[in-house]
């Protein structure tokens, strides 16, 4: 598996903006062959002594901070399912003005090591779950 992340600040007035635009570029990712599309807003996020979220965006007042990921079979799938995506949105023109600085958010594409749980993204990436052991009813 293969998963691109983001890190970055929305003013939160234009949060209903930005979770149009995620809308929209999940529709894009999904229909490209991305398996997993997540856009999450920070609830749980503190500054910290030498490194945070926070620090790392800059964060300013009335703004929170997003994490966001999406999963692919491999970076060669990354890679085809990207070019698809630019592709799209280059057509579109412009039509998104960014509701956010992009200069402080971070990105970057992350190999998997460990993984675990989710059933839905392994049936997506072409492997079976683990089935549950049935009893059989004596007849």
């Amino acid at each position: 598996m293969y998963v691109d992340g983001f890190v970055l600040p929305i003013p939160d007035k234009n949060a209903a903006a930005y979770t149009r635009m995620a809308r929209l570029g999940a529709k894009v990712w999904m229909k490209h062959g991305a398996l997993h599309y997540v856009e999450c807003r920070a609830d749980d996020v503190k500054p910290g002594k030498l490194t945070s979220f926070p620090q790392a965006v800059k964060l300013k007042k009335g703004e929170s901070v997003w994490f966001s990921w999406i999963v692919y079979k491999s970076r060669k799938h990354r890679d085809e399912v990207m070019k698809k995506v630019m592709a799209e949105f280059s057509a579109l023109g412009d039509p998104l003005k960014m509701p956010f600085d992009g200069k402080r958010m971070f990105f970057g594409g992350f190999k998997s090591v460990v993984e675990a749980g989710s059933p839905t993204v392994t049936r997506a990436a072409g492997k079976r779950p683990a089935r549950k052991a049935r009893a059989k009813k004596a007849r």
